[in-house]
């Protein structure tokens, strides 16, 4: 219930942005280490890696990328970095292990990450 009424009060604080994260049951992600692609086109590869924003899932909402740690909120399908490199970042949960970029309009972008390595 204080969870619940945690999120209740940071929605009103941050907005209707923040409503729409905060809706759904907490969780977390399955740990290992995601790779970031968008599309590619008929004349390349079905997915192009973007690097440098690859990031690992750790314990407890955490995680981890070359520049740094954070923390992250996953409510329901959708999950907003809420500190370290990728703070304001937001995802949707696309599959168990892909999350989809959503963009600061709060519409799905092109970007998805994928699990690739559970971590140890």
């Amino acid at each position: 219930m204080r969870v619940f009424l945690a999120a209740i009060a940071l929605a009103a604080l941050c907005g209707p942005a923040a409503a729409q994260i905060t809706t759904g049951k907490l969780g977390t992600l399955p740990h290992g280490k995601y790779i970031c692609s968008k599309p590619g086109d008929a004349g390349s590869a079905a997915w192009t890696v973007l690097p440098g924003k690859d990031f690992t899932i750790g314990n407890g909402s955490t995680y981890h990328t070359a520049a740094g740690a954070g923390t992250y909120l996953l409510t329901g399908k959708n999950i907003a970095f809420t500190r370290g490199p990728m703070n304001g970042m937001r995802f949707r949960r696309a599959k168990a292990a892909t999350v989809q970029w959503i963009d600061k309009d709060g519409k799905p972008g092109r970007v998805r990450c994928t699990r690739t390595t559970a971590s140890r």
